[in-house]
């Protein structure tokens, strides 16, 4: 009878631990699939490069004008609570000023008459609910009645004004949190695009008309001013604006001209850097005219008008979402700030769907 032996327990080796291995590269290869990171991209060719890099700048500019529409609401509530806060102290100190006459008269009647609620007021610490007492309002004088009224009155104004700095400071907040999240969407699409640029050659790069790879859109990032910097055949800006509906539409075109070169940075209204809305925005400035920040509301901003009405001045929008613009300058070419990897330039305004034009003036 053959002898009963324990099983031998396999150790990992051999084939046994190669399918191990492979099943746990499978695991991490699958496990960075999900959760987006490490992912090489697959060998594109040049124009595929174009054609997704174009895609991430305009989801990028979206949420560009996003941020700036977040900016300048964080800003009108930052202005807003900042004048509830500086309203509140000046009402505080006419408060104080109240109560301390209340605590003289209290004085001169204590040494009168003895005790005067009033005193009680002066060193209460919610006034308010024992103004509310009956006492009170029995024993006090024409005089004092009328000081306490005007005591009640102050302090419920003051926090009045407490509870709208309240609504707007959580106003402030979310603005600020929408600011964070549209800026990490936009450096995100950013770096992806200048990943994507950077597997082509310097050469590949200039002749699907991109440039640096670079830039990010940002400060420390700009787009270098070259001889394709828009510049390059250029009629003087005296063309366009003399064909202008009027001048300050002129000037508006006169300045986006001598702005040709400059480095296209997010969020940026100029005088030295511009994104897209931003060179609007700067551009009609200088001619007096006050516009909004953001695309979507520059197009609401004028009179609208049809492509074939087109005059040097008109605002040019592009995309269904409306996220981009460009100032119009005749014979079917605009001056805009296209993307990091390009300065303001002057460009055709067909290079980009077409979705409406306004005239400011």
């Amino acid at each position: 009878m053959a002898a009963h032996r324990k099983p031998r327990q396999r150790s990992l080796g051999g084939q046994t631990a190669r399918t191990a291995f492979t099943l746990a590269l499978a695991g991490a290869a699958t496990a960075t699939a999900f959760d987006g990171t490490g992912q090489a991209e697959p060998n594109l060719t040049p124009a595929q490069v174009k054609a997704k890099v174009a895609k991430l700048y305009q989801e990028a500019e979206e949420a560009t004008e996003k941020y700036n529409g977040a900016r300048e609401k964080a800003t009108a509530a930052e202005q807003r609570l900042e004048s509830l806060r500086d309203e509140a102290a000046r009402k505080e100190e006419k408060l104080n000023t109240a109560r301390e006459t209340l605590g003289s008269m209290a004085a001169a009647q204590y040494r009168s008459t003895g005790l005067d609620p009033a005193v009680q007021l002066a060193l209460s610490d919610d006034p308010d609910r024992y103004l509310d007492g009956a006492a009170f309002a029995e024993r006090a004088g024409d005089r004092q009645s009328a000081a306490v009224t005007q005591v009640r009155r102050q302090l419920r104004e003051i926090e009045q004004l407490r509870g709208a700095a309240r609504v707007e400071l959580t106003s402030l907040t979310t603005r600020q949190a929408e600011l964070k999240t549209h800026k990490k969407t936009i450096t995100g699409k950013l770096d992806a695009a200048r990943r994507l640029l950077n597997q082509l050659t310097a050469a590949e790069r200039s002749r699907i008309g991109e440039g640096s790879s670079s830039g990010t859109g940002t400060a420390s990032g700009r787009a270098s001013r070259s001889s394709a910097d828009g510049r390059d055949g250029l009629q003087p800006p005296g063309s366009a604006t003399g064909q202008a509906p009027n001048s300050r539409a002129a000037e508006a075109v006169s300045y986006a001209h001598s702005k040709l070169g400059s480095p296209y940075v997010w969020g940026a209204t100029g005088p030295n850097a511009f994104d897209c809305s931003g060179l609007v925005l700067a551009s009609y400035r200088s001619a007096g005219v006050s516009l909004p920040r953001t695309t979507y509301a520059q197009i609401g901003s004028g009179q609208r008008v049809s492509r074939s009405e087109l005059l040097p001045g008109d605002l040019v929008f592009f995309y269904s979402g409306i996220t981009h613009v460009g100032l119009y300058i005749g014979d079917g070419q605009m001056i805009h700030a296209p993307n990091p990897s390009a300065p303001v330039r002057v460009a055709p305004i067909d290079e980009m769907p077409f979705a409406g034009a306004t005239r400011v003036v």
